[in-house]
């Protein structure tokens, strides 16, 4: 290989490292917490995920509905997430009279509410806003989205920088010497295990990128489809004026025509949409599939109940069902706990990166010295 280039490379590797270091400590930390999300806010808050007692017959959504509107000054649901797991409680988010989102964890035998917390102070959603944005909205969007993108070059330019000039160093290259100097162990722990989890960093990274840019995303349906336009996950709603009909049974019918229009196993989540667009949309997870993320859309009129259209999972897109692969990949939940763990080891080694990288160039440059 080329000397002047490898040199390039280093010197690239080195400043663009510097300069996304804490970007790229922040993403890979909150990324490792999120790995575990739903267990560890299970543990934290079990009145969000477990009813004390399952009871012979549930509750119509549409009673807990209405309690939660009149007794927590609820102007607008927004969503509803139920559970084919007996013991689950049901999710409600809604945003209340000062327009600040609200979850409520409800028992679907008793209608009680079990918890309560606004969305936007919620652990997790700090925790995934950190990640994602780090708390400064589009700004943030950008700047982790550049760190994604300059991470990549890092990983790609690491193995260009480990690898040996002559293979029969490379067992050498393999390994860590633990009982040398901390220079040398901390330059062997970076680049060995760095060469180790290039390729799962490397995916988790390229599916991050779909949070961040358009144009990634567009790609995806370009390569699987042939197209760079997404279809819609939206349906214009046909009723423009609420005819004000009888609303009693009104979200307990919907989960009843989605049940027998997609009678597997599966959680169902209906979207109330914030505008008067577009229709409600329902959202069916099929929890009989051995991959995550498998689910099939129904569309409602958001007056009416009345159903307008049905998306099965199995005539979606290529593109569609390549982007619906991309969040289980990019969480390690692809394959349970086995990628889980792994995910979740990978991305706290990533948390390492930025700080060995930085002693390899403090030491350096003392030796300059």
């Amino acid at each position: 290989m080329n000397k002047t280039f490898k040199k390039n490379i280093g010197l690239l590797h080195l400043w663009l490292g510097l300069a996304s270091g804490l970007i790229v400590f922040i993403v890979a930390l909150t990324g490792s917490i999120l790995v575990f999300e739903e267990e560890i806010d299970e543990f934290v808050n079990p009145e969000f995920y477990k009813v004390s007692e399952i009871g012979t017959k549930k509750m119509t959504v549409d009673f807990y509905i209405k309690d939660i509107q009149q007794n927590y000054s609820i102007k607008k649901i927004k969503r509803i997430y139920a559970f084919n797991d007996p013991e689950r409680t049901v999710i409600v988010t809604g945003t209340d009279t000062d327009k600040k989102g609200q979850i409520f964890s409800v028992d679907p035998y008793t209608g009680k509410v079990l918890g309560k917390t606004p969305e936007r102070s919620r652990f997790f959603s700090v925790v995934l806003d950190l990640h994602r944005h780090l708390i400064l909205g589009d700004v943030g969007k950008f700047i982790t989205g550049c760190s994604c993108l300059i991470f990549v070059f890092m990983l790609i330019s690491g193995i260009i920088l480990w690898w040996p000039k002559k293979i029969k160093n490379l067992k050498q290259r393999l390994t860590v010497k633990w009982s040398a100097s901390f220079k040398r162990v901390n330059w062997d722990f970076h680049s060995t295990f760095g060469f180790y989890t290039f390729l799962f960093l490397l995916i988790i990274s390229l599916t991050g990128l779909t949070w961040s840019f358009k144009w990634f995303e567009s790609t995806i349906y370009l390569l699987a489809d042939g197209t760079t336009k997404k279809p819609s996950a939206k349906v214009e709603n046909p009723t423009k004026v609420d005819p004000k009909l009888d609303k009693t049974y009104f979200y307990q019918n919907i989960f009843s025509k989605t049940d027998s229009l997609y009678p597997y196993k599966g959680d169902t989540q209906i979207r109330i949409p914030s505008d008067t667009i577009n229709s409600i949309m329902i959202i069916k997870l099929n929890l009989e599939k051995s991959i995550p993320n498998i689910s099939s859309n129904a569309y409602f009129d958001k007056y009416t109940g009345q159903i307008l259209e049905s998306r099965p999972y199995e005539k979606l897109s290529d593109g569609d069902k390549v982007r619906r692969l991309i969040y289980p990949i990019h969480t390690g939940s692809i394959y349970g706990y086995p990628t889980k763990i792994l995910a979740f080891l990978v991305c706290l080694f990533a948390v390492t990166l930025p700080v060995t990288g930085l002693l390899i160039w403090l030491g350096r440059k003392k030796s300059k010295k």
